[in-house]
């Protein structure tokens, strides 16, 4: 059936793209900025209008709806989950897609910034596209395949669903998220609404791709307090909170636990914010690794660096306080190993090859598994992410699509 379906992911995300939808990690509002809601409001209109009747956005910006059964067994309730925003790391604001048709290997120049060049020796990934429909953004912002690949092929699977009553599954539940990207995406989620007796997030990367690890992360926020006087006047006095931050900094190791000096399973410590005047100085940290107690010994580290450093400035203070973020999925999904075996199989399915990978952050999944929903991540196609080079191929989003189609066929002939 899906041989002659007309997938319509693609057309879908060109317009779901050019809709910003940006999350920001300093608001306190939730959703943290409300132009989240202007894809939510699209979303539900497709679904309504595709016959899902209870597709709805709450007051938060999660859109809920529900695919009915078709069969005459009871399978377990899936859930299909992707976020609808797009990472603060660069603009999102006037994203302009374009379709490269039939790539043959070439370099790509982003027409928008001719500096912006997507070549296949700093990404072999696209040597694997040849004869594929590659999509780009001009080269001034982000594309937004990071999620909205994701959100684009749930919309088409759902098409796909309604459209075709002869293909036997269960209840499907659809769930998009605002604030992923901010680490906020499992808020304000009703799982109880929801419904679902495990699910998937589609947030992935290489077509054939499961992922069933994330880190584990914990924020660390540190907060020093130097001693203020007027600079005319500060000699002997003064302690400037600005510089030992900068002290602080300039101590971290420079050849590990840092995201520029590690990859595969190894964690890091990382700043991501400083903030502060000369009395009073914020530097906030994430922490990531795949070992949830390799979090405190990171953290242990740290501390003992800044206190060894504080040692030469006894009129200053700091507070050192961490805050969990989210856990190693895999910790929850080896307790449901046919949650992922069921995906295995439907990559397989889909004439893929499957490959198992650990993510070097974390998905909705990570926190909906701890909530009590297992909850692998599936590939979409997403390819250099945050950046300006972002791309995806019309192939990959398709297949993402036909494998959720055989996810949820397999679901239903095994239970």
């Amino acid at each position: 059936m899906l041989s002659k379906y007309k997938f319509t992911a693609a057309e879908r995300f060109l317009r779901y793209v050019q809709i910003d939808t940006q999350s920001d990690p300093q608001s306190s509002t939730y959703p943290t900025t409300e132009k989240q809601k202007d894809l939510g409001k699209i979303l539900v209109v497709e679904l309504i209008a595709m016959g899902i009747a209870d597709a709805h956005m709450d007051e938060w910006g999660y859109v809920y709806g529900t695919i009915p059964s078709h069969s005459e067994k009871k399978p377990p309730v899936i859930c299909f989950c992707a976020h609808v925003d797009t990472a603060p790391d660069c603009s999102g604001t006037g994203v302009k897609p374009i379709v490269h048709t039939n790539y043959q290997g070439q370099d790509i120049v982003l027409p928008d910034d001719h500096t912006q060049v997507l070549r296949p020796g700093e990404y072999p990934y696209l040597k694997t596209q040849l004869g594929n429909d590659i999509i780009t953004a001009s080269g001034t912002t982000l594309l937004g395949s990071d999620d909205k690949a994701g959100v684009a092929a749930i919309m088409d699977m759902s098409h796909f669903l309604m459209t075709n009553k002869n293909i036997k599954h269960g209840e499907i539940k659809i769930l998009f998220t605002p604030d992923e990207e901010v680490g906020k995406g499992t808020a304000k989620v009703d799982l109880e609404k929801l419904g679902a007796d495990f699910g998937y997030t589609l947030d992935g990367g290489e077509a054939g791709s499961l992922e069933d690890e994330t880190f584990s992360a914990d924020g660390v926020k540190v907060i020093i307090h130097g001693v203020i006087a007027h600079p005319g006047y500060a000699k002997g006095k003064m302690i400037n909170a600005m510089k030992i931050a900068g002290e602080i900094l300039a101590a971290l190791p420079k050849d590990r636990l840092s995201p520029e000096s590690t990859d595969g399973k190894k964690g890091f410590i990382h700043p991501v914010r400083i903030e502060g005047i000369a009395e009073k100085c914020t530097i906030e940290f994430i922490i990531r690794d795949f070992d949830t107690a390799g979090l405190k010994k990171k953290e242990d580290y740290l501390r003992t660096q800044i206190e060894e450093l504080m040692r030469t400035y006894p009129k200053a203070s700091f507070d050192f306080k961490v805050t969990e973020q989210y856990r190693n999925m895999k910790e929850i999904l080896d307790q449901h190993p046919m949650v992922v075996d069921y995906a295995r199989e439907a990559i397989t399915r889909a004439g893929l090859k499957l490959k198992m990978e650990s993510i070097r952050g974390g998905t909705d999944g990570s926190r909906l598994s701890f909530m009590g929903l297992p909850c692998p991540n599936l590939f979409a196609g997403e390819q250099a992410i945050h950046s300006k080079l972002e791309f995806i191929s019309v192939q990959d989003l398709n297949k993402a699509v036909e494998t959720m189609v055989h996810l949820v066929q397999i679901c239903e002939e095994k239970n």
